[in-house]
């Protein structure tokens, strides 16, 4: 059987690397209204039109909040993230913030890029270096927000250095619960922890939860010459309340990744330009696994970190048809389904489905050959939201 041909539009650049893996009924397109796949990393699609074509959305990184998520969704696109593709990157960044806001670096370097190249430098430095004296972190408290994929790498290289970590996270998952050192102690609450931290690192990702989490109620909770550090998402951090408590000094430092025009006003900051995933090493990764999930979906209907539709698994597509369903999240749905395929004659071989918020998946595998007919039934039933049919790796819907 001829493999139909999937076409990927790049709505940006991404590693070369992740390109390589598509496999052979895969080709590029310069038309984002006839592809399948949308390929992004920063492209602002919030208030873009969507093709009727257009199945998947891949980001390339761990952020989504350039993608109309439940627009998407409505309209049966699966948009994915890499989730841990940029983690390493992002956590060693996290771990030079702590030094650059310990010691004077930034200070001396600039300093020394002021003073004329001649005999005199040397022992000019030797007078200067005391005015840039800090602070060793070895021994000192780090508070880790956040024990996800950046998270947990945070509070283990933490330990790796001699600090005493304390982490919070009420959403940890068993994966990262098991990477993470036993040396770190993980609290309950968040509140009684901040008050001896000299460094609180924010690792979280932004949602209606975490926006302003940290307000003026929570900065004034944190101890006196504590340092923030914020590698997650500005909008955590409520930037009036940081303002004030950086003139007053309630707190002593503050160090980001993302730059403003108000953060960068604030004394005692250190403001980097975006940097925690700008490694080749972190690029290859998420291209790589953007491409891999987007590619599995398409060839077989698993969903692997899906932002707007669960989770779902059946393996390779290796029985005659596999029926993709994606529907509303509510009750008869699904019963609805398979009577069809019952009137239809069809035996469902294998199924699974799974629900997340008002979405929701299922896979059906069956023994003969489902014609587009019968999936064209199925998408005119109330509360569907897409319908495919994979005949291997060939989809005829």
């Amino acid at each position: 059987m001829s493999m139909k041909a999937r076409k990927y539009a790049l709505l940006n650049d991404i590693s070369p690397l992740g390109i390589q893996e598509f496999g052979e009924n895969f080709e590029l397109t310069k038309d984002v209204n006839e592809a399948d796949l949308w390929l992004v990393r920063s492209a602002e699609l919030k208030d873009a039109e969507l093709p009727d074509r257009l199945r998947v959305i891949a980001r390339a990184g761990a952020g989504v909040n350039n993608i109309p998520l439940v627009r998407c969704a409505q309209k049966g696109i699966v948009v994915f993230n890499t989730p841990g593709g940029n983690a390493n990157a992002v956590a060693e960044l996290v771990v030079a913030g702590m030094l650059l806001a310990s010691r004077g670096i930034i200070e001396g370097i600039n300093w020394l890029r002021t003073q004329p190249a001649d005999e005199k430098l040397q022992q000019a430095a030797e007078k200067q270096k005391k005015i840039y004296s800090g602070h060793e972190i070895r021994g000192k408290r780090l508070v880790v927000v956040g024990l996800g994929a950046v998270g947990h790498l945070v509070a283990n290289a933490a330990v790796a250095l001699g600090m005493e970590v304390t982490g919070y996270d009420p959403m940890m998952s068993i994966e990262y619960a098991l990477k993470l050192s036993r040396s770190v102690h993980v609290a309950k609450q968040l509140n009684g922890i901040l008050a001896d931290a000299d460094f609180v690192s924010l690792n979280l990702p932004l949602n209606d939860k975490t926006k302003g989490l940290f307000d003026e109620v929570m900065i004034s909770r944190m101890k006196p010459g504590a340092v923030l550090l914020n590698f997650a998402r500005d909008l955590i951090v409520d930037e009036e309340a940081l303002g004030k408590a950086l003139q007053s000094g309630a707190i002593r430092g503050y160090v980001t990744d993302f730059a403003n025009e108000k953060v960068m006003n604030f004394p005692n900051t250190i403001v980097l330009p975006h940097l925690g995933a700008a490694t080749e090493e972190s690029e290859d990764n998420c291209a790589v696994m953007a491409v891999l999930e987007a590619q599995d979906y398409l060839n077989n209907g698993n969903i692997t970190n899906s932002v707007n539709f669960p989770a779902i698994n059946l393996g390779k597509a290796v029985f005659p048809t596999r029926v993709m369903v994606l529907h509303n999240n509510v009750p008869g749905i699904l019963s609805k389904v398979t009577t069809l395929f019952g009137e239809a004659h069809v035996n469902i071989e294998q199924m699974v489905s799974a629900s997340r918020g008002d979405f929701a998946c299922a896979l059906f595998d069956t023994s003969v050959m489902v014609q587009r007919e019968f999936a064209m039934q199925l998408s005119t039933m109330p509360g569907i939201l897409k319908v495919r049919v994979i005949h291997s790796a060939e989809e005829t819907v």
